[in-house]
């Protein structure tokens, strides 16, 4: 038998959940990215979507673009809030690491502090910019030679992206 009582908690507890998933105002902030995402000659971009969340104490916004090219692939990414933070320590820390394997450094380009990543047998890796204090630019590649993927990465205007950022 159900308890009603305990439906009707469920379900208005679950209320401020589905509004924050359905608030045109979330929905909007994500969308202000998807632009920044842009066409790339060459490779088949899907449709640019993306999220917004905000609870107490946490808030975030994601807007994301997959590519195509044969067998490549790139995933581009706008990331802000509490999530992008713990991702910049992977920026910060100045880390230098050179195998035969791995490649992993940080430097400045074009006034923003950049890490990249490379896996040498898989070709696969990634390039986070470091956008604010808590936001960031990322370009996660498979099946691409690292300074191509690099050069993707500089299509993409780290500048305009981060005058559109949360104040």
């Amino acid at each position: 038998m159900i308890d009603r009582r305990a439906a009707i908690r469920a379900a208005v507890a679950a209320l401020p959940a589905a509004w924050l998933a359905l608030s045109p105002a979330g929905a909007q902030d994500f969308q202000k990215f998807t632009p920044f995402l842009v066409d790339l000659p060459g490779w088949t971009g899907k449709k640019a979507d993306g999220m917004a969340m905000q609870m107490p104490g946490m808030r975030m916004i994601t807007a994301t673009r997959d590519y195509t090219r044969g067998s490549s692939k790139l995933t581009a990414s706008i990331i802000s809030g509490t999530t992008a933070q713990g991702m910049l320590g992977a920026i910060q820390s100045g880390i230098k690491v050179e195998t035969a394997e791995m490649h992993m450094n940080s430097a400045t380009v074009d006034g923003f502090l950049v890490a990249r990543t490379f896996n040498v047998p898989e070709k696969s890796g990634s390039v986070l910019v470091q956008l604010g204090p808590s936001a960031l630019f990322s370009l996660s590649f498979t099946a691409l030679p690292e300074d191509e993927a690099f050069g993707l990465a500089k299509r993409f205007d780290w500048k305009a992206i981060q005058g559109a950022l949360p104040k």
